[in-house]
């Protein structure tokens, strides 16, 4: 595993390269109503922001072990999952393309609806991957994708707090 965080540098390396106007590609886009236009420009938008997250993370140590985690009965999906040292983290990714000075971060996108969803996908993910005892949060991953600009990351851990038993580290 010592080869494991060189080849993450490098291959962030160059997702960070390919980023350097941003994850935002309207320009390709052509035919379709403009709201089928607009729709498809924010899942390819949300897909390069998580795999930039995901080697994001990797560079930062994370061993990843699973990515879009669902829960039959439970709207959404957990981002990624990976271990942050000891610690299991959860990782919501929020990616947001920022045009004007006033614009939400990404940060305030996740809801409190979100943040029950999030809670219990990863109680059951926990249960079903049968592991107790495992200290364990959820984090926010916040990617802003301004135009012809890298992207800024910001890094959440514990962001999402929850009450209940559970290990800290």
């Amino acid at each position: 595993m010592e080869g494991t965080p060189i080849f993450s540098r490098l291959i962030f390396g160059l997702v960070e390269f390919a980023a350097r106007k941003g994850l935002y590609d309207g320009a390709s886009m052509s035919g379709g109503t403009a709201a089928e236009r607009r729709k498809e420009i924010r899942r390819r938008t949300g897909v390069r922001g998580e795999t930039y997250a995901y080697w994001y993370l990797r560079r930062h140590g994370y061993t990843l072990i699973a990515k879009n985690y669902r829960v039959a009965g439970v709207k959404g999906e957990i981002d990624l999952v990976g271990y942050d040292g000891k610690v299991l983290a959860f990782v919501e990714v929020k990616t947001r393309r920022m045009e004007k000075e006033d614009d939400i971060p990404p940060e305030e996108n996740v809801t409190f609806g979100k943040r029950e969803a999030l809670a219990r996908m990863a109680r059951q993910f926990l249960r079903d991957w049968r592991l107790k005892d495992v200290p364990w949060r959820i984090d926010l991953l916040a990617i802003e994708n301004r135009p012809n600009q890298q992207p800024v990351v910001r890094l959440h851990k514990d962001a999402i707090r929850q009450s209940g038993p559970r290990k800290r580290s």
